[in-house]
């Protein structure tokens, strides 16, 4: 049986985003985002953590950076009672990339191939399941996959005219969409 997910964007959304965020030194939780998680666990969601990171596609770190921070982030929700359910990751940019990382793929938000990888490796029902993002290509992305919601917060880029009109809610913070996404 299909279960329901939460899609997470990680800067932003699950941590400040302070550009280009490769660092344990860099990376802060925003207030009220694990506590968030938690809720969401508690009522039966898997957490799933969707996120573009063109910063390797630029050259600025490595994808080994990012693991160690992913691991390093992952461990620490863990001591805090969230085992998440999967990170995918997009390491490409269309334009900007460099060498292999240069390539318009079909996993970099708004398209939909790190939620289609999630749904098909952990069983995800997409019509019961939300995104929470901070810009509009990952309400684009939700869209796509025909979630059941898809929120905008505003705890991470200035939330755009289009992004706000398109999307089904936008919150103050994931906390908040969270409360929103268990009373749904």
């Amino acid at each position: 049986m299909a279960t329901p997910a939460v899609f997470l964007d990680r800067d932003g959304v699950i941590n400040k985003d302070k550009g280009y965020v490769s660092q344990i030194d860099d990376f802060e939780f925003i207030e009220g985002s694990i506590e968030a998680m938690q809720l969401l666990k508690q009522h039966g969601y898997l957490i799933v953590v969707i996120t573009n990171q063109s910063g390797i596609a630029r050259g600025y770190y490595s994808e080994d950076q990012f693991m160690t921070l992913t691991e390093w982030m992952c461990g620490l929700l863990a001591d805090r009672g969230v085992d998440l359910d999967g990170v995918y990751y997009c390491p490409h940019h269309p334009d900007k990339g460099i060498g292999d990382y240069k390539q318009d793929c079909l996993c970099r938000k708004p398209n939909t191939g790190m939620l289609d990888s999630a749904a098909q490796a952990l069983d995800i029902d997409f019509k019961q399941s939300f995104l929470v993002g901070d810009k509009l290509s990952d309400i684009q992305a939700g869209q796509k996959s025909q979630l059941k919601g898809n929120y905008l917060v505003s705890t991470g880029k200035v939330v755009c005219e289009k992004g706000a009109k398109v999307a089904d809610g936008v919150f103050h913070d994931l906390l908040s969409a969270a409360k929103a996404i268990i009373k749904d």
